[in-house]
């Protein structure tokens, strides 16, 4: 290491060690608009820690005369900016977390990145933190990403704040200037409900006011950043609240030996307790607390356990051990606040993954109720979120999940939503409440069933759906295909999407929004007509893969057939007779699949159907059927409880 040695280090190495193993941990962020100082403020927390190695320290040296910005000075935000885009842009990018320890208390820090465009990192470093250190730049004053930051920082439940007025020496230390910068803020941050600020005059480059009191700032009597770092009391204002285990794996390494893993997340647990198990509603009690270092007589928050119990129940990963007095509620219908990280806009009605915790289900988002205007805290209508826009939305999963609200438990109210396909993660969302509609609408059980009504048909329920290019010809086959099955004698429907636009969908129109509200709309109607015993056929261009598996996950394995009709886009356009083509390629005619829309080609469809000419409509039609036939849709099926 590149300072003096520690006296306990030299004389008694395990009483240091124990020392610090028992140092409290604070994580902390910082933040700000871009410039700000935020990196060179961590690199100087790490170099006046002693926490920089001596070739660490060289490198330094060397890579501050190449790419610093400091002259012959040292440049301490390249302690933190690794990657090599960073160091050329002189920019944060990604988060850099960084770890440190003073005599008092151990620290990991989070430094954020300050542009816009990388608001989502911003969050990322956010949900775990207890402490934010939000970073104005004197010559500047309260910024737009200042007030973005600080509204994600109240939305994400930090409740204390350093604000650091920086680069002070480049205001000549002007008491006047950090006022009126601090004025300022705090007035913003009443609106959104930040009240535990401290203030702090500093210059992260010169040192002042960062562990020792600068002679620069007279004016100034509160603590430096370190001291207040070290002592700032983060758990008394934070309740635990009631006892919570999200189950992350089930533990089985023998026949004797069933136990359930996870990390405490709320409250204290004893053996003995009376717990619950969530979203199941089933009741047991704690045997035992394990650990690899034995068994323990209380689990609190934060520790990683697993519990073992008195009855053989079932818990499965996902599930929610909790204290049976007061359980988290249970529920698939929530409002929420979403911050939106992707690149491609949201989508309502579009299906996603959501993980809470340990469990993935999925997800759909309705419109949003509004987005909010960080800069004015305005909330203005809105169809849609865009990257790093922040909205308020219902969502609707796929089945029921324990939660509590986040402002009361971060571990049961925060989630992600995942890109079914990708896998990328799309947002992060806080859930507020549980929709009353969820807790007042069931399912209402009926006498005469979907099977009971398909053997009435003697036939077997399905959903035919044609997709491809405008021209393609699904309607043609499709219409050929249900001719032919109601001369066999079957019972059918066809849903045609230039059909539905005269009536159901008529209040839609062409973005990809409205595009896949029309394909969850026409998905709903075919549930219920294969409900009903029908065989469905359906011809949509329905562009996007995300809203054919949507209605492919309504139904039950076999029921949904996708037939790809494929004609490449030259010999679709020629077939153009309504002209949209033409319309779009002149501009008049904004979203037109294959021309300034994209369409996703089916990757693994039930049937592919050439349609460019080189196969009869007739021949296709028959090709259909015949699939029909060998997948038994058109055999009679067996009796209800037969």
């Amino acid at each position: 290491m590149a300072h003096a040695t520690n006296d306990l280090v030299a004389s008694d190495i395990d009483a240091y060690l124990d020392r610090h193993e028992h140092k409290s941990m604070l994580r902390f962020i910082t933040c700000g608009s871009v410039d700000d100082g935020k990196s060179t403020l961590i690199g100087r927390l790490l170099y006046d820690s002693k926490l920089v190695f001596s070739d660490h320290l060289a490198a330094l040296e060397t890579d501050s005369k190449k790419v610093g910005t400091q002259g012959d000075g040292l440049d301490f935000a390249l302690l933190v900016d690794g990657l090599a885009a960073e160091r050329e842009q002189g920019i944060t990018i990604d988060v850099a977390y960084r770890f440190f320890s003073t005599e008092r208390r151990k620290f990991i820090v989070a430094d954020t990145p300050g542009h816009e465009q990388y608001t989502r990192n911003m969050v990322t470093g956010a949900s775990t933190a207890d402490l934010a250190v939000i970073l104005i730049d004197a010559r500047k004053g309260v910024l737009t990403q200042t007030r973005r930051h600080s509204y994600l920082v109240g939305l994400l439940g930090i409740r204390h704040i350093v604000l650091a007025i920086s680069k002070l020496d480049l205001v000549d230390y002007s008491q006047s200037v950090f006022d009126t910068i601090e004025g300022d803020y705090r007035a913003f941050a009443a609106e959104i409900g930040l009240a535990n600020i401290v203030a702090i005059p500093i210059s992260a480059l010169r040192g002042d006011n960062i562990t020792a009191p600068s002679p620069n700032t007279p004016w100034y009597t509160g603590p430096t950043l370190i001291s207040h770092l070290e002592t700032v009391q983060i758990t008394d204002d934070q309740p635990t609240g009631p006892f919570r285990l999200p189950v992350q794996w089930v533990n089985r390494p023998d026949l004797d030996f069933r136990g359930f893993a996870g990390q405490v997340a709320g409250g204290a647990a004893h053996p003995g307790d009376t717990i619950r198990i969530l979203p199941s509603g089933q009741e047991s009690t704690i045997a035992r607390i394990v650990t690899a270092d034995g068994d323990l007589t209380e689990a609190t928050t934060g520790q990683y356990v697993t519990l073992t119990l008195t009855d053989d129940v079932d818990v499965s990963r996902g599930d929610v051990i909790a204290a049976a007095s007061d359980p988290p509620a249970v529920a698939d219908q929530f409002e929420c606040h979403l911050v939106w990280m992707a690149e491609d806009p949201m989508l309502p009605g579009r299906p996603y993954l959501l993980k809470l915790g340990a469990a993935t289900v999925g997800v759909t988002i309705a419109q949003p109720k509004y987005k909010v205007n960080v800069n004015t805290l305005e909330h203005t209508a809105a169809r849609t979120l865009e990257l790093n826009e922040i909205g308020v939305c219902n969502i609707n999963l796929d089945r029921q999940v324990p939660f509590d609200p986040y402002t009361t438990n971060r571990d049961l109210g925060g989630f992600i939503l995942i890109d079914r396909f990708t896998q990328a993660t799309v947002a992060a969302g806080l859930l507020n409440f549980a929709l009353r509609r969820s807790q007042n609408v069931h399912w209402q059980a009926v006498e005469v069933d979907k099977a009971t009504r398909a053997h009435a048909k003697r036939q077997h329920p399905a959903v035919v759906w044609f997709t491809g290019l405008s021209g393609a010809g699904k309607s043609t086959i499709a219409n050929l295909v249900e001719k032919r099955l109601h001369d066999l004698g079957f019972h059918t429907y066809l849903l045609d999407g230039d059909n539905l636009r005269h009536g159901l969908n008529k209040d839609l129109g062409f973005t990809d929004a409205d595009r896949v509200e029309n394909i969850r709309r026409v998905a709903e109607v075919a549930r219920l007509m294969v409900d009903s015993g029908l065989i469905v056929l359906t011809s949509f261009i329905s562009p996007f893969r995300a809203e054919r598996q949507l209605a492919r996950d309504l139904l039950h394995d076999g029921e949904f057939i996708e037939v790809h009709v494929d004609a490449p886009l030259t010999i679709a356009e020629g077939r153009d007779r309504k002209g949209l083509y033409a319309k779009a390629r002149a501009g008049h005619l904004k979203n037109f699949t294959g021309i300034d829309s994209p369409y996703e080609v089916p990757e693994s469809p039930e049937l592919h159907l050439d349609a460019g000419g080189a196969i009869p409509p007739a021949t296709s039609a028959e090709l259909v059927v015949e699939h029909l036939r060998q997948a038994g849709i058109l055999t009679p099926p067996p009796a209800a409880g037969a």
